[in-house]
């Protein structure tokens, strides 16, 4: 039987793509904590060096996951990359009749074409045991007329992306994070009233009353980089919103 005395994830180095902020910092600071060495990748160097403070040093690197040669850039200055993390995209919305369509367009490209940058670049420095987490969404299983149709085809295509790649790029695991309702500065593109009243009526409707922490969705990644056994899989750490 394989002890479980160490981490799986001590003394490997872990990037992470949107670890600014919100989950993706939480997905480094778990990573950290479990041993993990650090490299935060974002699109503001002074947020990157935030971050980095918040969780007790990592490296930074400035890169926008959607820029194939800025991520190709990044790539060949590393030696070494044990488990990738990308949770970079923006919350775009729009309804289609009345939006222009290349704007909601661009959450294809963060989602798909950002991922698959990142990922192709990475795979000549990645191990046998090396692992890789996307993220999608509650929306993949739940949309809305709400002007979320783009978004949610996004979302769903990273989950169809992930299950495939777990076949085409074996031994290397890849599987995506689902969060629901989070509190992150995703949702500081609304104005004040508008955020608060959005994430009250989420936690209304949800079956334990309050939407989730960047902590909890922060340490499912970590679970999802360190259990070898898991691969091809959505895991799902939205309160149960995807049923009501």
């Amino acid at each position: 039987m394989k002890s479980t005395m160490q981490s799986p994830l001590r003394d490997t180095h872990v990037i992470v793509f949107g670890g600014s902020s919100g989950i993706g910092l939480a997905a480094a600071a778990a990573a950290k904590a479990r041993g993990a060495e650090i490299t935060l990748v974002g699109r503001t160097r002074s947020r990157l060096e935030a971050a980095a403070r918040t969780i007790g040093g990592a490296r930074t690197a400035v890169a926008d996951i959607g820029d194939k040669h800025a991520v190709e850039a990044l790539f060949e200055a590393m030696t070494r990359v044990d488990h990738l993390v990308v949770t970079a995209g923006s919350f775009i919305t729009g309804k289609l009749v009345d939006s222009d369509p290349d704007r909601l367009l661009a959450a294809l490209h963060e989602r798909i074409a950002g991922p698959v940058y990142a990922i192709k670049a990475a795979l000549p420095l990645m191990p046998p045991t090396a692992s890789i987490v996307l993220t999608s969404g509650q929306l993949a299983d739940r949309p809305t007329g709400q002007g979320t149709s783009v978004i949610a085809s996004a979302v769903r295509g990273v989950e169809a992306l992930a299950r495939s790649l777990a076949l085409e790029l074996k031994p290397v695991r890849v599987n995506v994070i689902s969060p629901g309702f989070v509190d992150t500065p995703l949702f500081d593109v609304f104005d004040p009233e508008n955020r608060a009243a959005i994430l009250a009526q989420a936690s209304a409707t949800l079956p334990g009353g309050r939407i989730g922490y960047p902590e909890e969705v922060g340490d499912a990644i970590a679970f999802l980089l360190s259990n070898e056994y898991t691969n091809g899989e959505v895991l799902h750490v939205d309160g149960g919103g995807r049923f009501v």
